[in-house]
């Protein structure tokens, strides 16, 4: 049977979803199904991987009959997912030895502390490309083997696997029989050397973690194994894992050293296509390698923790939108914010700051501030902290960025990317396909199962974009940007 599709699994913080794509990055069908967020305490956050996977089976499914989609005509299936998040189960009977620890929760803060204090940032950043901090696997396996009662006697027997949550669906889908993951997950872990492509022996010792609980490593298109009968009938090879968003600057083809791109989803993600050099950072950025064939390439990477999960806040936690979508319009309904900035320091800061203790402010506030002062002003903070990352990124790579593309679910509100292109002060790209995280990790198994041939036939594509160009003065942007400088120093005060 002709093969006509690529199956795109996108394992998100908040939701799972499943995307069919035909040749042309065409999307097909599409399901998605959200999760529970678990927070047990304050700066605590959780899932239950039970969750996780059955909801992106059922995502898996529904995208299938949805699209009237034959098995026999998906070519390759990929999985791109949500990094950091740690999962520990049993290997015998499958089962979690505790919910998973997401990549915001900062339980494990106290302790990158320490680990800082005694000196050992420099060594994990020179081995890992990442600065210590609890957003990073290491600590929260070390935390899951201290804590959950018989975990390390059991782990140092070789019963229980650690994984990523690509991990952890790829052992589910392909029957219990694959126990792998990528480069690009692996070097999120702060276990994993990014020169030698190695677990670091030293690192391990260090959080007292058994190699016996980690993942075998290769390249993100690699056939890892083939999807279970009892899922899909049919041999459905897993032709790519990659992290969600070294998945987006495949998605997006940024294949030439100095390109960025910058995803707005939960978290905000912008990374730059650093080429052969693992560039160091001076400003907090994290060095990573990259998604491909090979696994060659290092990106520059600044992560902010709360981009649009403001709005979800704004929605579900204020209650003053009904829907995402409506933010536009509010934020376009008066001329500025009146003063107000919001640092949406829910759960400590990322890039540049790393500010654990950091906590969240609404600045400016006066008799005359409104509802759509405050939603424009929580739009306005997402686009302030990707510019705070864009201008160290600058800094370190040594040269200016002209132009940044974008993708995610709040790239779609046209406000808050013509005011990134003034923060920014550079052109915004923003293609008709927004989920180039999907589309990403779909061209890569795509490749790697010879449904394409080589990445110049991607390239030839069409595609269509929106830009988006700067237009606001210098004088206003730096009377803002000082103005948001102001109120981080506040989210911050006393955390120094």
């Amino acid at each position: 049977m002709e093969k006509k599709y690529i199956l795109s699994i996108d394992q998100g913080t908040t939701s799972s979803r499943c995307t069919v794509f035909d040749r042309n990055g065409g999307m097909v069908s599409d399901a998605r199904k959200e999760f529970r967020q678990i927070y047990p305490k304050a700066g605590w956050v959780e899932h239950n991987p039970a969750e996780i996977l059955s909801s992106q089976l059922d995502a898996i499914k529904k995208a299938v009959k949805d699209g009237q989609i034959n098995v026999g005509e998906i070519a390759a299936l990929g999985i791109t997912n949500q990094r950091e998040t740690t999962v520990v189960w049993d290997k015998l009977t499958g089962e979690p030895v505790h919910n998973a620890i997401v990549w915001q929760c900062r339980r494990t803060a106290d302790y990158c502390r320490n680990l800082k204090a005694e000196g050992y940032g420099d060594t994990i950043y020179q081995s890992t490309g990442l600065v210590v901090d609890s957003y990073f696997s290491a600590t929260k396996i070390k935390w899951i083997l201290d804590n959950v009662h018989g975990a390390r006697e059991r782990a140092e027997k070789g019963d229980l696997l650690f994984g990523t949550v690509d991990t952890y669906l790829l052992w589910h889908l392909s029957g219990r029989r694959v126990h792998a993951t990528d480069y690009s997950n692996a070097s999120r872990t702060m276990l994993f050397n990014i020169h030698t492509r190695k677990w670091d022996a030293r690192l391990l010792n260090k959080f007292n973690i058994p190699e016996l609980m980690l993942p075998e490593v290769h390249s993100s298109g690699h056939i890892f194994g083939y999807v279970d009968d009892k899922i899909l009938a049919g041999k459905i090879p897993i032709a790519a894992l990659a992290g969600d968003q070294q998945a987006s600057v495949f998605g997006h083809l940024c294949v030439a050293e100095g390109a960025v791109k910058n995803t707005y989803g939960t978290g905000c993600f912008m990374l730059m296509n650093a080429g052969s050099r693992a560039v160091r950072s001076k400003s907090g950025l994290l060095t990573t390698l990259s998604a491909g064939l090979d696994g060659g390439r290092y990106l520059l990477e600044g992560s902010v923790f709360v981009g649009g999960a403001i709005v979800q806040w704004l929605r579900d936690g204020l209650q003053i939108i009904k829907t995402a979508a409506e933010t536009e319009e509010i934020a376009q309904s008066v001329k500025d914010t009146n003063g107000v900035y919001v640092v949406p320091a829910f759960v400590g800061l990322g890039a540049p700051y790393w500010d654990p203790y950091a906590r969240g402010i609404i600045t400016g506030l006066t008799g005359g501030v409104r509802r759509e002062h405050i939603v424009r002003a929580a739009l306005e903070a997402i686009a302030f902290q990707s510019a705070d990352v864009l201008r160290v990124m600058e800094i370190d790579f040594g040269s200016r960025v002209s132009r940044v593309s974008v993708d995610g679910g709040a790239s779609a509100n046209n406000f808050l990317m013509q005011f990134q292109a003034d923060i920014f002060n550079v052109t915004v790209e923003r293609p008709a396909m927004v989920e180039a995280t999907a589309l990403g990790v779909a061209y890569l198994a795509g490749l790697s199962a010879g449904f394409y041939k080589s990445i110049e036939e991607i390239e030839a594509i069409p595609a269509k974009k929106d830009y988006f160009e700067p237009k606001m003065s210098k004088s206003k942007r730096d009377e803002l940007i000082s103005g948001w400088a102001a109120a981080v120093r506040k989210a911050r005060c006393g955390t120094e």
